[in-house]
């Protein structure tokens, strides 16, 4: 699976999360490497960076600021379904390694 140039945006998440519909990811792969960097919402400026494997899954890690000015970071683990009309689905788990340290949930949609 290769997710260069698309663009995702969050369509759930749980309620301890940053992201949201108003969130734009576009996503940049040159090999197994992934990157994106991502805006909007409560995110003034976000970045990623992961290793995707045979099968899509996407092993990353993040940091982003938000708009209350504070550094955020955390790590996901991310694995895809291609949807009917063709386009991915991306089901998250992911963990805060800043702040509370909480865990949560996300889905994410290729736009």
């Amino acid at each position: 699976m290769n997710y260069h140039n698309k663009y995702f945006r969050p369509v759930s998440n749980t309620e301890n999360g940053e992201t949201s519909a108003d969130t734009i990811f576009h996503y940049q792969q040159e090999g197994n490497i992934l990157t994106s960097s991502y805006q909007g919402g409560q995110i003034q400026s976000g970045h990623l960076i992961g290793i995707v494997d045979e099968q899509g899954h996407i092993d990353m890690r993040y940091h982003q600021v938000n708009t209350h000015g504070e550094l955020m970071t955390g790590i996901c683990h991310s694995r895809p379904e291609i949807q009917s009309n063709g386009k991915i689905r991306l089901y998250e788990t992911w963990q805060w390694t800043s702040g509370d340290q909480s865990q949560g949930e996300s889905i994410l949609e290729e736009i």
